[in-house]
């Protein structure tokens, strides 16, 4: 390859002092031609991750508080005899009541949003089951992830200093 280039370089200058030639690959070509799609890629990756971390944030903050205004509550469950995994699982269902409603309008916006964002998808279908499950399923994974720990934290405690407290 670099012979060649050579030799047409050197055959073009004594046609043409003058002339100018740049040889790129077609490699390099590609690479420079796509530099714009994948520089949006990221961005869009970045901004997404950032999305799924202020949601966790979220989420963790709305459970903790609903925790910590549930304290009394719970204590006098679990004084009561409830047992902790009970406890547990009844915040989970909570979070998980709040993720569904979340996951169902966010589908719904997701449809509506990619009618709009069809003609930027290039090889992809708008509405691809396959992602939009994959999506739901890292959310809903997350939000549960998210939610285990102040109800873990709670269903921990002690009852009878959580009656103590006013």
């Amino acid at each position: 390859g670099t012979a060649l280039i050579l030799e047409a370089k050197r055959t073009v200058n004594a046609i043409d002092p003058d002339a100018s030639l740049e040889f790129r690959t077609l490699a390099g070509q590609v690479d420079q031609s796509l530099s714009r799609e994948r520089l949006l890629a990221s961005l869009a990756g970045f901004f997404g991750g950032l999305a799924v971390l202020l949601a966790v944030v979220g989420l963790y903050g709305v459970t903790s508080y609903n925790m910590t205004r549930r304290r009394k509550e719970i204590g006098i469950r679990m004084a009561l005899g409830a047992q902790q995994t009970r406890v547990l699982l009844s915040v989970l269902k909570e979070v998980a009541i709040l993720m569904g409603i979340g996951l169902g309008i966010g589908l719904i916006a997701t449809i509506g949003a990619t009618r709009l964002l069809a003609n930027f998808l290039y090889g992809v279908k708008a509405n691809d089951v396959r992602m939009l499950s994959l999506a739901a399923a890292i959310l809903a994974l997350v939000a549960m992830m998210a939610g285990f720990l102040p109800a873990h934290k709670s269903s921990r405690q002690d009852p009878m200093e959580a009656l103590r407290e006013e």
